[in-house]
Parts: C-alpha cells; sequence; structure tokens
C-alpha cells in the first residue's frame, strides 16, 4: 500500500498540509522501506458565487525525482502543488505526466515548466493544441476563473509526445522506482493515459475513472472507455487516484459505478436510436432512478445522453 505522508530515507513520518486551496488530509502512516512517497492532492479552487474546480493529481518522490501526475487547472493551484513538493522533498521534479489535454488537468503546467520539470503526454495532444478548440477554451477559463487564468496564463506543449505501440506501455524507472504509462486514448478524450506505480500498485486514472459521482461522457467513445475499465480490471490495482472523486481503495466496487452507468447509457439510447425514438422523447422516457442521486447527474446527465444518442446513431450507420 502506498505510504500517504512518508518521507524515504528520513526515517519520519510526516502529515500532508492545507494549503489554503483545500489539500487531502495526511495521515500519519509509519515507517516503510518503500522507495517511493505518495501525495494525492485533490485541490478545490472556487470563489464565492461559483462552482468550484475539483480535480485529482498526485506525485511520486523517489530518491533521484519527482514524478507528477497531471498538474491542476489554473497556474496558481500548479504554484501551489510545486510548494506543496518542496515541503516534502528537495528533490527535483523530474516529469510531469499528462492525463489528457483538458482545461483542468494541464492549465498548472507552466508553474512546473518553471521548476524545470519535462512533460510528457500522448501525442495526440498536439492536436487538440492546434485546434480552434484550445484558445476559445482558454478564452472562456479567463472569463469564468479570472484572475487565477489570465493574459499570463499559457497552455504548455509537451516536452516529449508520446508514441505507443501496439502494447499500449511505456515503462520507465526513476530511483528505482517502477512506472508504466499506459495508453488509453480514444475513451474519454483522444489522448488518454494511465500511470502506474508498480511497487505500490496505485493506478493514476485520469478521467476514465470516477469515484462516487456520475462521469462526464461528453464526446467520449464509451465503448472504448468501456474497453479501458476493463484494462484496469488486468492491471489490478490497489489503489486508484481518479481524476475526480476520492482516492478509491476499493477500486473494483468503485469501478462498477462507471461501468453500469456507461453500459445504461448505451442500451438505454441504443434502443431509442433502433426504434427510430427522437432523443427528447427518449430521454424524457427513459427511468434515470438508479442514478439520479449521484453528484454531479444533474449538471451532466442530459449532455451524456445526448452526445450517447448520437454516437449510438454513428454506430448503427457503420453497422449497415
Amino acid at each position: 500500500m502506498p505510504r500517504l505522508a512518508f518521507q524515504p530515507g528520513s526515517g519520519a513520518t510526516g502529515v500532508s498540509r492545507r494549503l489554503g486551496l483545500r489539500a487531502a488530509d495526511g495521515a500519519d502512516a509509519g515507517e516503510d522501506n518503500s522507495a517511493c512517497v505518495l501525495f494525492p492532492w485533490p485541490y478545490r479552487h472556487g470563489r464565492s458565487g461559483q462552482p468550484g474546480l475539483h480535480v485529482e493529481c498526485g506525485f511520486v518522490v523517489t530518491p533521484d525525482g519527482v514524478v507528477v501526475f497531471d498538474a491542476l487547472g489554473t497556474p496558481a493551484l500548479g504554484e501551489a502543488m510545486v510548494s506543496a513538493i518542496r515541503n516534502v522533498t528537495a528533490q527535483p521534479i523530474r516529469r510531469v505526466i499528462v492525463s489528457h489535454y483538458h482545461a483542468d488537468h494541464f492549465y498548472g503546467l507552466q508553474a512546473f515548466k518553471a521548476a524545470g520539470a519535462e512533460v510528457w503526454a500522448h501525442e495526440n495532444g498536439r492536436q487538440y493544441l492546434a485546434s480552434d478548440i484550445a484558445p476559445s477554451r482558454l478564452a472562456q477559463r479567463k472569463n469564468d476563473l479570472k484572475p487565477w487564468v489570465n493574459e499570463k496564463t499559457r497552455l504548455v506543449p509537451a516536452d516529449r509526445w508520446l508514441h505507443f505501440d501496439a502494447g499500449k506501455t511505456i515503462q520507465f524507472a526513476l530511483g528505482g522506482v517502477h512506472f508504466r504509462v499506459i495508453d488509453m486514448s480514444g475513451a474519454h478524450s483522444p489522448e488518454d493515459i494511465m500511470l502506474a506505480v508498480d511497487e505500490d500498485k496505485m493506478l493514476f486514472a485520469g478521467d476514465l475513472f470516477f469515484t462516487g459521482r456520475i462521469p462526464f461522457v461528453g464526446e467520449a467513445d464509451s465503448k472504448v472507455w468501456l474497453g479501458a475499465l476493463d484494462e484496469m480490471l488486468k492491471i489490478a490495482p490497489a489503489v486508484v487516484v481518479p481524476g475526480h472523486g476520492e482516492m478509491s481503495r476499493e477500486p473494483l466496487k468503485d469501478l462498477q459505478l462507471t461501468r453500469s452507468y456507461l453500459l445504461f447509457l448505451r442500451r438505454a439510447m441504443g434502443d431509442a436510436v433502433a426504434d427510430m425514438i427522437p432523443f427528447e422523447e427518449a430521454y424524457q422516457k427513459t427511468e434515470w432512478k438508479t442514478f439520479a442521486s449521484y453528484p454531479a447527474f444533474v449538471q451532466t446527465n442530459r449532455i451524456n445522453a445526448y452526445q450517447t444518442y448520437l454516437l449510438m446513431e454513428r454506430e448503427s450507420l457503420l453497422a449497415k
């Protein structure tokens, strides 16, 4: 199991600290011989009258440097995470792995670049940065999250764009700790990747795993996403850090909510498409009570259903 508040080599324990933004509470983990330490850092960044931005990320400290997964959704949050790492270790921040190029996961990258980190991301992320969507989204965030997203906010590309061969895994080691970068592209986004920390049986899953809430499906390919969930089962992690929601120590149980929701969407919208029922009528007739009490249902379910309806239309045409 990962040690949530242990500095390797020191023989001492530590406690994660509140930084004003909202950091996860640490716990006295006791001494361990592990070469790495994980701090999951879920931050909530909000302002009066505005909904919070709640994204999970984390970092692993090894004897030769720090590996970070995701950079949070504003430069200020990125800077706060860099400060949190500095409070834990003097080791250099070697690498930031970006789960995908959605604003809430990579807008903090410039703080890590300033700290000397190398950024790794899936090669498909280049398409997003070159698209019209990227500057449009930045303009929206400047309006919605000012002053934290402003004219100084940059969209940072990767230093290394990752190309995955058929094996779909890129392995590397740092300080005796073994990592696997796993290609899950095309599920939640075109550039999805996950990061496994082998010694701790830890998986950073990005937005492919949600704990205790309805996922945002949007334009994702739910068929590919379901395949990605099957891959998580094969990895058999002891702990999963999701893109949103609490860290899961019961991954198999928590995975079932996302899986059952995606399957339900596909079945309900797929049946409507097969029967040529218009979306509005299909949505109103669908019984949503199994999922209606979960967080984020009100905010996400209708768009999830609509995009799944369109997806099932496309799949139906391809099958003909």
